[in-house]
């Protein structure tokens, strides 16, 4: 979801569709194969491993800190912009059989599909570390005869971010709690929305339709696949109702109508651009990086709806690495329990380890980017009333992809409503 012409994206879909039939062939080729890094040595020949990221995962001080508990090893990270490039990335290195980083961050949309190749990625059980994630966090990465591909890092319990000097300029409530109280529902939410920008015209209610349809999605519990991975996202409802909803809102000015992680999108940060967001824990970094330098953003205990669990994070070895034995004990120092909360302290990651989610740093912390607020306390509360975890079989990611796709062909202009649903029944029945 960066600044790419839609020939570029669906080249790009395309690849995705296709990576399924090219990971069957490849992997089997070169499961047990060693390619790796070609950068396997560093300085003063040490064991130079690298570790392939996306967005912010607070790792920046801990690689630090690792490099200098280590007289063997050196730690890069690679850094991608956003989830796309970095999927891209990983699933064409994959399919080649060479390439990868020694450990690989997979996000949660992605796992699935990942699955099925799980012999392309070594297995992490391990006595030390059964326990100390979320049960659920756990079951959705280990395959049916035992075998764990990745470790969790966070999990996206959601609140409202939003921007109180805006609030007040349109004379709304600024105060977080009573902010919350304006939108326990997604129709209060979006009220609201039609209020505020009929007092400040030239200020888009939230950040990106595709946002918050993810935002909706996340809160369906089958929304493309049903439980035995059969695709329904052409017949069901709840698809349709979330589509109509963001794009007939993004005609009455409540979306920026750009796309989430643009070039644009980033810009609006700093110009104004929008008054409230969709805000799992990892999006607290981003703001504060996109948002340097402007004052009255704050978050809010509530989500439209009751819950939202937005993404989520694992690190993976991929059986490529030379070094997989030191990648490994990386990869189970970087997702500890202390870790975790020094992540959660640098970029707001919230942890999916049950011993850092009683942890008074965790639950005492606050952040003066966000107006000084409770943010441990706030998504520990979030996390709380989760109440289930959305079905996303192993072609959720494309659909999911191409429905976002089809929204934002309305935000431009490319087609009518009617027009873009027409084609995403397309897509998903090319995908199905």
């Amino acid at each position: 979801m960066h600044g790419v012409t839609r020939d570029q994206k669906d080249d790009r879909r395309r690849v995705r569709a296709a990576t399924g039939a090219l990971l069957a062939l490849a992997l089997t080729a070169t499961a047990a194969a060693c390619g790796g890094d070609a950068e396997g040595e560093g300085a003063d020949g040490k064991i130079r491993l690298t570790v392939a990221t996306f967005n912010e995962f607070g790792y920046e001080g801990l690689i630090e800190e690792y490099n200098s508990m280590q007289d063997e090893v050196e730690v890069v990270q690679k850094k991608a912009g956003t989830a796309n490039e970095h999927q891209d990335n990983l699933y064409t290195k994959l399919a080649a059989g060479s390439g990868l980083s020694d450990i690989e961050a997979i996000e949660v949309d992605w796992l699935a599909a990942l699955m099925e190749e799980s012999d392309a990625f070594a297995d992490l059980s391990d006595p030390e570390v059964e326990g100390r994630w979320l049960d659920w966090k756990t079951e959705a990465a280990t395959t049916d005869d035992g075998k764990l591909i990745g470790y969790g890092t966070d999990i996206g319990p959601e609140g409202i971010c939003y921007r109180a000097d805006l609030f007040e300029k349109a004379g709304m409530p600024t105060d977080r709690e009573e902010v919350a109280q304006l939108f326990t529902t997604w129709e209060d939410y979006f009220d609201a929305g039609r209020g505020f920008v009929k007092k400040v015209p030239d200020v888009a209610w939230y950040d990106a339709s595709g946002a918050t349809a993810q935002a909706m999605v996340n809160q369906t519990e089958y929304t493309f696949e049903d439980e035995d991975n059969n695709v329904i996202a052409a017949d069901n409802p709840e698809v349709k109702e979330i589509f109509d909803t963001v794009t007939s809102l993004s005609e009455e000015g409540l979306s920026t109508q750009l796309v989430q992680w643009s070039e644009d999108w980033v810009a609006s940060f700093q110009q104004d651009g929008f008054a409230t967001m969709a805000c799992p824990g990892w999006m607290l970094g981003v703001i504060e990086g996109n948002a340097e330098g402007v004052e009255g953003w704050d978050i809010a205990d509530v989500f439209p709806g009751g819950a939202g669990l937005w993404g989520g994070s694992y690190l993976t070895v991929p059986v490529q690495g030379e070094h997989q034995e030191e990648a490994i004990e990386l990869a189970k120092w970087l997702t500890a329990p202390e870790q975790q909360i020094k992540a959660f302290e640098a970029k707001g990651t919230f942890p999916s380890q049950v011993e850092a989610l009683d942890d008074p740093v965790l639950l005492e912390s606050t952040n003066d980017f966000f107006n000084g607020a409770p943010t441990g306390e706030i998504l520990a509360e979030r996390a709380k009333a989760i109440e289930f975890i959305p079905h996303k079989g192993p072609k959720f990611a494309d659909i999911n992809t191409a429905f976002q796709q089809a929204i934002q062909r309305v935000d431009e202009g490319k087609e009518s409503p009617d027009e873009a649903w027409e084609s995403f029944l397309a897509d998903v029945e090319r995908l199905g």
